[in-house]
């Protein structure tokens, strides 16, 4: 049974790699597969593999993230922060970082959306290639993605493993945690932009002016955060409070019931909810159970105890192994079925090597999620990235992007992964 287990996972990871637009039903197909095969029951798979707690957190988040784009307070807001700035080169770098933290907490690709009209005003402006100011959008958005439990699928992944509530990414067991190892990194790749555009010249009082809808989408999603805040201090079990789901789903209705009745948007609502993502949603019940079931085999242990004696008891070997192949193999491979088949292993190397478990699944987490940067298929955000680029005339080959997002992604791995070491070890 481990045998056919692993044959299905591999079977599953190549159908991803080779079909990515289809992820969502190879990785459904790949639990039916398991079901019928008698690896798991369909009681077991959906009830006990799936978390649902957090897929409804993603489902609410993605409603909100959309509700506060309809709002156009990001747009409004870099628009000011270029009005009043100094030259265009800090202008890009306070907007790529404010992108950045706005990414925390809105999912990726929507973050790329929201501030993409803004670059691209000053692309035009400038007179220059657009596609560098697209690419530190997007790998500023996947960046902080890594920073809280609502930012990108993978820290979801890792919250739901690990058993970390919203607050334990600020501090856990009184040490600061993988949030603020992600705020070095954005500083680092901040200053590593600001060089790349500090020689800019543009018109930067020509933009457009932006007008903001309402700050009711603002609202809901600072009650998001500060309601998953109080949610992990009174949860007695540590992890996700179970209600958490619930109450930021609830906070997502909310905002369509204001989208449709107060600003009679029925139209823009149906529109909204048609469109999110809900092949990530499908994709990743698919993952929950094939790598759930994984985790009940004997393999991963197996594979954990061969690490162990391979790098034979030096953490600090470990530490940076698992980094550097998550970065690698992320570049190439979607982060989401690679962190949560990882996720069990690291932890049982730690075991095996007697150390800390949350230092390797840290390291796993950032090398998983800022490896995604290194080309331009690494994340969705990218993908999107290039589309608008390209859109507007400037296109962005795979060198050009690797030029530009390979020494940002290596500076700011090294940046978040030596500040967890330095505190975590």
């Amino acid at each position: 049974m481990d045998f056919f287990v692993l044959i299905v996972l591999v079977l599953m990871y190549l159908g991803i790699i080779f079909m990515p637009s289809k992820k969502a039903c190879i990785s459904l197909g790949a639990t039916i597969v398991l079901i019928v095969g008698g690896a798991v029951t369909p009681a077991h798979a959906f009830s006990s593999l799936v978390n649902w707690n957090i897929l409804i957190i993603y489902l609410g988040s993605l409603i909100l993230a959309e509700l506060f784009i309809y709002s156009r307070i990001p747009a409004f807001i870099a628009q000011r922060i270029v009005e009043r700035s100094p030259s265009i080169g800090i202008a890009i770098t306070i907007i790529l970082l404010l992108t950045g933290l706005l990414s925390a907490f809105v999912e990726n690709v929507a973050t790329v959306l929201v501030v993409a009209p803004i670059m691209i005003e000053l692309g035009k402006r400038g007179q220059r290639n657009l596609a560098p100011l697209m690419i530190g959008l997007a790998v500023m958005a996947n960046l902080q993605g890594t920073a809280t439990l609502v930012g990108d699928p993978p820290s979801m992944l890792f919250a739901n493993f690990a058993g970390y509530s919203f607050n334990d990414f600020f501090f856990k067991l009184g040490k600061p945690s993988i949030f603020f190892a992600i705020q070095i990194g954005a500083i680092v790749g901040a200053l590593y932009f600001y060089f790349y555009f500090r020689k800019v010249e543009s018109d930067i009082k020509a933009l457009p002016p932006e007008g903001i809808v309402s700050w009711f989408p603002l609202v809901l999603l600072l009650s998001m955060i500060g309601g998953l805040a109080l949610f992990s201090a009174i949860s007695a079990r540590g992890g996700i409070h179970p209600a958490s789901g619930i109450f930021v789903l609830v906070l997502a209705f909310v905002g369509l019931a204001w989208l449709v009745f107060i600003k009679k948007e029925k139209e823009e609502a149906k529109n909204l909810v048609l469109h999110l993502d809900w092949m990530t949603l499908v994709f990743l019940v698919g993952i929950f159970i094939v790598v759930g079931v994984l985790a009940e085999s004997s393999l991963l242990r197996q594979l954990a105890e061969q690490l162990a004696q391979w790098v034979k008891g030096d953490v600090f070997l470990a530490f940076t192994l698992i980094i550097a192949i998550s970065v690698l193999i992320s570049g190439f491979v979607d982060n989401v079925p690679y962190i949560a088949a990882m996720l069990p292993v690291a932890s049982a190397l730690a075991e095996a090597m007697q150390v800390q478990p949350d230092l390797l699944m840290f390291g796993l987490l950032i090398g998983s999620c800022l490896g995604g940067n290194l080309t331009p298929f690494g994340a969705s955000a990218n993908i999107v990235a290039v589309g608008l680029s390209e859109k507007h005339g400037s296109k962005v080959s795979f060198w050009n992007w690797v030029k530009l997002a390979g020494p940002f992604t290596i500076i700011t791995t090294i940046a978040a992964s030596a500040f967890i070491w330095l505190v975590w070890a």
